[in-house]
């Protein structure tokens, strides 16, 4: 049975920033999911900023939750435009972090 994306989204979502504390779906990190027929996960994604210190560690996070979930293979590119703002949270991320929604 092919890799849905749903499945991505949950595999994605077990994977945190480790700085912020909360996943990266949540964060708003993930722009892009693509499965292709052979089960191949393409992620396009971004980091709370350029100079992200743990960015290796995220994507290699990434790439693992990818292929437990049942993704033959994967790629992860990070981009950088648009580029990431709080706005892009969901409302339950900025929430916990006691920043409301307005």
């Amino acid at each position: 049975m092919p890799v849905s994306e749903e499945q991505v989204k949950e595999a994605l979502s077990t994977v945190h920033d480790p700085e912020i504390g909360m996943n990266i779906i949540e964060l708003g990190l993930v722009y892009d999911i693509a499965v292709d027929p052979e089960d191949h996960v393409a992620v396009e994604m971004t980091l709370t900023s350029p100079g992200c210190p743990l960015g290796e560690v995220i994507t290699q996070q990434v790439d693992h939750a990818l292929r437990a979930a049942g993704a033959r293979s994967a790629s992860v590119e990070i981009v950088w435009s648009p580029p990431w703002t709080p706005e892009m949270m969901s409302d339950e991320a900025k929430e916990r972090l006691g920043w409301g929604i307005r």
